[in-house]
């Protein structure tokens, strides 16, 4: 891609644990795109704050603590609320089926679970990113 894809990473919420964000971040890079990582316990207006100022294709949650369903639509209400709809809200941790079907239907892009290979990461933003562009 001639523009790099853009991706803030981050933890929202109370949850401390960060070793699987930063590898996921890690393959981000090493697959040639540019990562900006918000840190740990981060509010959704922080996230959503960051993404804006980076101008991000991408924003990423990893989630570990159970509060996807407040955290994930509370972003996505925020990033629509600032005409961001264009930006990919998607992410990653525990997160049961049941909850990743209606986290979906509200518009979250795919959501990855532990032990997801980082190639699949990666070619799913790749892909996504590319039929946002129009390419």
């Amino acid at each position: 891609m001639d523009n790099p894809i853009r991706v803030l990473v981050g933890k929202v919420g109370l949850d401390g644990h960060d070793r699987g964000v930063k590898v996921v971040a890690s393959a981000l890079r090493d697959a040639g795109m540019e990562v900006i990582y918000s840190g740990l316990h981060q509010t959704p207006e922080n996230v959503v704050r960051a993404a804006i100022e980076e101008d991000v294709d991408v924003v990423a949650i990893s989630i570990l603590s159970g509060a996807h369903m407040t955290l994930f639509p509370r972003i996505l209400e925020l990033l629509n609320g600032k005409g961001r709809d264009d930006v990919l809200l998607c992410g990653g941790g525990i997160i049961p089926e049941k909850d990743r079907e209606e986290l979906m239907k509200l518009g979250v892009g795919n959501l990855f679970g532990p032990g997801t290979p980082t190639t699949e990461i990666v070619a799913y933003l790749e892909k996504e990113i590319a039929a946002r562009r129009g390419k």
